[in-house]
């Protein structure tokens, strides 16, 4: 199997990586788009600030060449926010794979929260094979400011002074807001779910 992580400059690829070393998985870190294309599996991190990580893509053509694959894809934090429609991230546009928008967390006092969301938080109204062997309620790692709003393709929640997507879906892509490349056993499992998914 082909495992493919997109380089850009915003991924938090290391983790990645290491994450997928201890499930027994090696993955080719590239942004040349014929391996990108060619791969069985597409991983898209990222860490960072919104339009700078899609103006990145632009320059490179990757925008158009993400949204053509047929392949599963996973987009994590960043990487599964770029994937929605827009951002009030410096008002980016984004890739409009999900029907969502990503909006910041506002009033921190009045909802008692600390913005950014950093650290273990549970998901639930889990759906798809993304979360086989996942139980309701299980814990993963955020580190994150900006939400994607709920939506139809929402196939996980979280509640952060309001509940938000956690995890989305559509046709083969896929995006996770918290890490599961830092969310231990449970996030190890959700790596493996993905690396089992057939389209």
């Amino acid at each position: 199997m082909k495992l493919v992580i997109i380089k850009y400059n915003a991924g938090n690829i290391q983790s990645v990586l290491f994450a997928l070393e201890r499930i027994g998985v090696s993955a080719l870190v590239t942004d040349d788009p014929s391996a990108i294309l060619a791969a069985d599996k597409v991983i898209f991190p990222g860490v960072g600030e919104a339009s700078t990580a899609m103006n990145y893509l632009k320059e490179r053509n990757l925008d158009q060449l993400i949204i053509q694959l047929k392949q599963p894809v996973l987009g994590i934090c960043l990487g599964m926010q770029l994937m929605c429609k827009s951002s009030e991230e410096n008002n980016t546009q984004c890739l409009g794979i999900f029907d969502t928008t990503v909006k910041a967390f506002k009033n921190p006092h009045a909802l008692k929260i600390k913005i950014p969301q950093i650290g273990w938080n549970t998901i639930f109204n889990l759906k798809t094979d993304l979360f086989n062997q996942i139980k309701e309620n299980s814990f993963c790692y955020f580190v994150h400011g900006y939400y994607a709003a709920i939506c139809d393709n929402t196939i996980a929640s979280t509640n952060y002074g309001k509940e938000y997507s956690s995890a989305l879906q559509k046709n083969n892509f896929y995006g996770t807001q918290f890490h599961p490349e830092k969310s231990a056993d449970i996030g190890e499992q959700i790596l493996k779910n993905f690396i089992n998914l057939t389209v």
